[in-house]
């Protein structure tokens, strides 16, 4: 196995068109996002508000020549820009969560601009949507009455058909997952500057962690299906970090070692800050000389742990977990010339946790990216070899069979995301899962149903997993149901 975790060759290119889209959709989001602020402040008179407004009817302006409508429509958590879902992660899952409320609270499924508006009607818009009154069932009608009044005859406005539920608890995890990201980002950055990183801010993130495993634990399971390919190694760690305290938990380790081990895991790749980018994102096999710079990562990462200034705050097997967790069971793998007779318990559940999330992350040099389900049968043929054999079970039966987030298809002939384990070991084949098709293909908002229902005429369960399947040979982004679960509702429709 590659030390970068899997050889291969090249990913494949995004459609050129799709990203042009995208880029261009989120730059009416932000632009809109960014009036509405200001309009909530200022009256449309003032030099911001005309400045901002100015542009966002710049971006109109461009889309309506093209199209002969922009709609901005509000669908199970996620935006669509006519009919193209927008994507958002961590740098624009603020932004995503402010427009989304907003609609939410006035009762809006979508507005839409028509060709011939001008820039008077929309700064009159702008003005008149933020300030309308955000409470009450007639949120909508009143923000319709005041359009209208105003003589506003370039926008249509379309009602909520239903409300959605807001799922707090997902938001507060969700949030908690970019918070992780965010603090990592600016620890390897002061880092780099030779500035203290703040343990006691760690230390307060993996405590609420701890918090929400406990309270939420399938859906933080689910966020770690979110994959940044830009900032690879934070959203790695964080994904290591989430698995191993979640592991731990399930290993009987009390909450003061979880924290710890939470820690451990969040920086167990500082060493790579060290490392060059060229060899961390290079297509293809790495040379002998590469690799050793590469094998240097663990002892880098050891290194600046030790000489934290924090140092005492942060506990000594974060220090092991650094060096260790590139070692395999039989004390091979690297570094090369570790002596140890065995390997701390904390390195040995990172080590297992570090693999699944490596495997299942798609890299540019390593020509196969495994779906979960094959992860662990590939993981499971190297137990005892590579991996603890009593903590990769343990890590098995926590995610299940089909581990949460795995696309699959139905006896049915639908097709469904798990979202939830079956806590029965009798039924470690039937978890809770999410339809996304009907039994004939078509994409649907389909209801949460358990597997291990039955059908109360013939006793027969109703529905079997036939198979798991590759989400990428699908067009599904799994992690895209579980933020907008995260936003407030079920979740964006496959393929939108």
């Amino acid at each position: 196995m590659d030390n970068r975790e899997l050889p291969g060759g090249p990913a494949a290119g995004a459609d050129p068109g799709a990203r042009a889209r995208q880029k261009a959709g989120l730059e009416l989001l932000t632009r809109f996002h960014i009036v509405d602020k200001i309009a909530k402040i200022y009256d449309p008179g003032n030099d911001a508000f005309q400045t901002q407004g100015r542009l966002l009817f710049e971006t109109l302006t461009a889309a309506l020549a093209a199209e002969e409508e922009v709609s901005l429509r509000l669908r199970h958590g996620t935006l669509l820009l006519n009919g193209v879902r927008l994507k958002f992660g961590v740098g624009t899952y603020g932004m995503f969560k402010s427009v989304i409320e907003e609609f939410r609270a006035r009762n809006l499924e979508s507005v839409t601009f028509l060709r011939g508006l001008t820039i008077d009607e929309l700064f009159e818009f702008m003005s008149v949507f933020a300030k309308r009154e955000k409470t009450g069932a007639d949120a909508f009608d009143g923000l319709k009455a005041d359009v209208e009044a105003a003589g506003l005859e370039h926008f249509e406005l379309e009602k909520l058909a239903a409300e959605e539920i807001p799922q707090g608890l997902h938001e507060s995890s969700a949030r908690l997952f970019f918070l992780s990201i965010v603090h990592l980002k600016e620890s390897f950055a002061r880092d780099r500057r030779n500035e203290p990183i703040k343990i006691s801010t760690t230390r307060r993130l993996m405590q609420s962690i701890y918090n929400h495993i406990v309270e939420d634990e399938g859906f933080v399971y689910g966020l770690t299906n979110i994959k940044n390919h830009d900032e690879y190694t934070l959203n790695h760690s964080v994904n290591v970090c989430l698995l191993a305290t979640a592991l731990g938990r399930r290993l009987g380790l009390s909450r003061a070692e979880l924290v710890d081990l939470g820690m451990a895991a969040f920086f167990h790749d500082l060493g790579k800050t060290e490392t060059p980018l060229e060899i961390l994102n290079k297509p293809g096999r790495l040379t002998d000389a590469e690799r050793d710079i590469m094998e240097r990562h663990p002892f880098h990462g050891a290194e600046k742990l030790a000489l934290l200034k924090e140092f005492r705050r942060l506990p000594l097997r974060a220090i092991h977990v650094a060096m260790e967790h590139h070692i395999k069971e039989d004390l091979s793998g690297y570094p090369r010339y570790f002596k140890k007779d065995d390997i701390n318990l904390f390195s040995k559940i990172v080590k297992v946790v570090d693999v699944f999330d490596a495997i299942t992350t798609k890299r540019i040099y390593r020509a196969k990216t495994f779906t979960r389900a094959e992860a662990l049968n590939l993981m499971l043929e190297q137990s005892g070899t590579e991996f603890n054999p009593v903590i990769l079970k343990a890590f098995v039966n926590m995610l299940g069979v089909f581990p949460i987030g795995t696309l699959v298809a139905l006896t049915t002939g639908e097709m469904a995301i798990v979202q939830d384990v079956n806590p029965d070991a009798k039924l470690v084949l039937r978890p809770t899962v999410k339809l996304i098709t009907d039994s004939a293909g078509n994409k649907i908002d389909g209801e949460a149903v358990d597997l291990a229902e039955r059908d109360p005429e013939t006793g027969r369960f109703r529905r079997t997993i036939a198979a798991a399947l590759d989400p990428g040979k699908y067009g599904i982004e799994v992690s895209d149901y579980f933020l907008s679960q995260a936003a407030g509702a079920a979740r964006p429709e496959a393929g939108a």
